[in-house]
């Protein structure tokens, strides 16, 4: 019987090791995009500041950007995650927009960050993706948040109640489909409009994809605040998940320019 040749067995289990430790190490990639076309909010910077620690701190590369050209096919397929950091306005074109729902139908992950609700008004697709849309808001105050699901990694290292300040929204166009994490006492501060059931902070799987929401985030002291920061953390490796993309699930088709 011929004996195995010990030297090319040996190399070969190196070359599966080294594959192996290289998908285990290969980083992953986020896409921070804050282009506004209406209201800009002046703590942008600090949230990509924070975004950008937080990566490095559990081994995901920030790519940050107001440049709507990262929105094509071949540019997405890099990202396991696009966050909306305080977006307004309509931010996206038609072809961007096509490139935007495919990448999500293939996988892909979102992150939305207070403006992402004044975002894309015209684009019905979105509100659905987003969870909802922005009306109005009052001062910035002191308000009581209650965790309703502390089953989700945006949650889990919450206490019951919350009390923080921020700019509280007022919502319209809630889609039924969204799991609400967090909602907001309006009897805690002046200027609700949603009644008793004010959602704050939610997720879904939308069209192929993981959407996740929070309505926090318009001072730039959040952006220092631990306790928002591991909100906002487990919101990204919920929206990330461990599906890789594959187009072949995809149900639209590409608009050319």
């Amino acid at each position: 019987m011929k004996k195995p040749n010990v030297t090319k067995l040996l190399f070969v289990c190196l070359l599966l090791s080294l594959a192996i430790l290289s998908c285990k190490t290969k980083e992953k990639k986020v896409l921070v995009f804050s282009k506004t076309a209406g209201f800009r909010h002046g703590s942008i910077e600090r949230g990509i500041e924070a975004l950008k620690k937080i990566g490095l701190e559990n081994q995901f590369k920030v790519v940050a950007t107001e440049n709507d050209a990262y929105f094509t096919e071949d540019s997405l397929k890099q990202y396991a995650a696009v966050v909306f950091l305080n977006t307004s306005g309509e931010v996206l074109d038609d072809v961007q927009q096509a490139d935007f729902k495919r990448y999500i139908q293939a996988g892909g992950g979102f992150v939305g960050v207070h403006a992402a609700t004044d975002t894309e008004f015209d684009w019905p697709w979105y509100n659905k993706l987003v969870g909802a849309y922005f009306t109005n808001h009052p001062k910035i105050q002191t308000a009581t948040l209650n965790i309703l699901d502390k089953n989700h990694p945006a949650t889990n290292m919450l206490e019951n109640i919350w009390k923080k300040e921020d700019e509280w929204y007022n919502f319209k166009d809630i889609y039924p489909g969204i799991n609400v994490l967090i909602t907001i006492d309006e009897n805690s501060y002046e200027g609700g409009a949603n009644g008793d059931d004010h959602p704050i902070s939610w997720y879904h799987d939308y069209d192929g994809g993981r959407s996740f929401y929070t309505a926090m985030g318009h001072t730039e002291e959040t952006y220092e605040d631990p306790i928002f920061l591991n909100h906002l953390l487990g919101g990204i490796i919920y929206a990330i998940g461990k599906n890789k993309l594959d187009y072949r699930k995809t149900t639209s088709n590409r608009v050319r320019p």
